[in-house]
Parts: structure tokens; C-alpha cells; sequence
């Protein structure tokens, strides 16, 4: 089941702010910090499940296997990246269907045409709206439970035009969206614009590097943001602290300098994959 907590945070009207997770080290280390939810990423499952690009290479069953996953260990609500429902509109009822039951708090669906690419990269195309409309009206008739919330991206903004991505944020609210995601505006002022012109909750896709401005999350309430993804910054981060210590390993054959100034500790690792219940279990049943 999906955890309510995330549509009432929503509707609190404060910003929800929710890390990227896309393995189970983020998923556990992020749900522990007290975050009102998680963004459960493509392009950081994809990467670090297949070792591919976020192109549309992954399908439902490889991502279903993983955000069920994230739901299972996770106590923190999950918003789920589901690409374009990976297929038509029976696809999109099957997609549903499974996030839903995987005890995930919210799903994205996109209106790229297939296969999909990365939010923030060149090369998407969108599908007409009124094809992403009959997606969006099978996904709210698909769910069982309206805690279950329905994100809708539209990528309209960088091939036809913030004015067209407007028209079809409305037209996908209308058609049951809870949540509406602009991708990829470029400038605060489109943000604004944004914000004052699609009366739906909203969603800012703050990526590290990407075409949209990074902007703090009490501005981006300000402006009419509900929710502030941050899908990069785990495996931008993770990426970074291993380059630098797997360097190091090879430069002068030795971790010793690494492990107190920068790793995190065994011990703490420990703790955070669980090995306590393991050992008081041991204990208990030791003949």
C-alpha cells in the first residue's frame, strides 16, 4: 500500500525536498535522515543496475524489481520514476498497477515519445497531448488507492516551447494528475511564470549541472513549488568520493590515509544495512 504521508505532506503546502535514491546503500542512508520523501531516480537506477544510459534501454521489469525494492526497506514515501509507462495504455495500467502494489507513494509518468531520454540531454521529442491525456486518465482509473499520486512531466519546455509546456500542464492536471512536473525550465523567470500560471501542485527537478537554475527550497515555495527532487546529487556525489578513493588506492597502494579522513566506517555501515537484527538473531538461536 502506498504511504499516505507524501499526498499529506503535500497538502501542507510546505515544500517537500526529496533526495535521489538509486540503490539500496542511498535508499537506507536517505530514508534515515528524516527526508518527507524519496525520489527514486531513472537515471541512477539505470546506471547503477545496468550500467547503460537513461535512453528507454530499461524496462518495466528491470525497474519494477528495483523500486520495490526501495519501497520494501524504505519507511520515507517514495516517488517513482516510471518513464513513459514503458509501452501503450495497457502498459501504462500494468505500470500502475505494479508501483502501486510495490507499496510506492507516487509514480512519473512522461509524455516523451519512445524511447525516452534523459530530462536534461538533447534529442527528446514529446508525444501529442491529447496521447498523454489518455495515459494519465488510464493511470488515475489504474490505481486503487488515491494516496497513490500521479506525477505528470511534460518535456514540451525545450524542443516547442515554455508556452506549450504551460498548455499541456494544465490539460494533464485536468486529466487527474495530482502533481504537475515542467521539465527542464531555463531560467528562474520561466520558473515564476511557471508557478503563477498552473494552479496543481508542482514539482522543481533540481539536477546538478542540468539547464534548469538551482534554486533553494524556500524560494522555489515562494514561487508555487510543491516538491524538490534532487535526483543527481547521491550518485554525482558517490561517483566523485570513489574516483577519488579508488585514485588514491592506485597511486600509492594503501587506503590507511582514506579511511579516517573520508570513508564512512565500517561500523556505521553496519548499522545502516541492518547487521544488528542479524547478530541478536544469531545470538538468540546459537545452540
Amino acid at each position: 500500500m502506498p504511504n499516505p504521508m507524501l499526498a499529506k505532506a503535500i497538502s501542507t503546502k510546505k515544500i517537500v525536498v526529496a533526495p535521489g535514491i538509486f540503490d539500496m546503500i542511498s535508499a537506507r542512508l536517505a530514508d534515515s535522515l528524516g527526508f518527507a520523501a524519496l525520489y527514486a531516480t531513472g537515471y541512477g537506477t539505470v546506471a547503477s543496475y545496468l550500467g547503460e544510459p537513461d535512453a528507454g534501454i530499461a524496462t518495466y521489469t528491470d525497474m519494477i524489481a528495483r523500486m520495490g525494492r526501495f519501497a520494501q526497506h524504505c519507511k520515507t514515501p517514495i516517488i517513482a520514476d516510471a518513464d513513459t509507462g514503458y509501452g501503450g495504455l495497457l502498459n501504462v495500467r500494468h505500470t500502475v498497477s505494479g508501483y502501486e502494489a510495490a507499496g510506492l507513494s507516487g509514480i512519473q509518468l512522461e509524455d516523451q515519445e519512445s524511447p525516452k531520454k534523459c530530462g536534461h540531454t538533447p534529442g527528446r521529442s514529446v508525444i501529442a497531448a491529447e496521447d498523454m491525456v489518455l495515459k494519465l486518465r488510464v493511470a488515475v482509473e489504474a490505481r486503487r488507492d488515491p494516496a497513490f499520486l500521479i506525477v505528470a512531466r511534460t518535456d514540451a519546455r525545450t524542443t516547442l516551447g515554455l508556452e506549450e509546456a504551460i498548455r499541456r500542464g494544465h490539460m494533464y492536471r485536468d486529466a487527474g494528475a495530482d502533481i504537475v512536473f515542467i521539465e527542464s525550465p531555463e531560467s528562474e523567470a520561466e520558473m515564476i511564470e511557471i508557478g503563477r500560471s498552473i494552479d496543481a501542485p508542482l514539482l522543481a527537478n533540481m539536477v546538478e549541472g542540468g539547464r534548469t537554475p538551482l534554486l533553494a527550497a524556500s524560494r522555489l515555495e515562494e514561487i508555487g513549488f510543491a516538491v524538490a527532487i534532487y535526483p543527481a546529487l547521491g550518485f554525482l556525489s558517490v561517483a566523485a568520493a570513489l574516483e577519488q578513493a579508488y585514485t588514491h588506492l592506485r597511486d600509492h597502494g594503501s587506503s590507511v590515509a582514506l579511511e579516517s579522513a573520508h570513508a564512512y566506517s565500517f561500523a556505521r555501515m553496519n548499522q545502516l544495512m541492518g547487521f544488528q537484527d542479524v547478530w541478536d538473531f544469531d545470538t538468540r538461536w546459537a545452540s
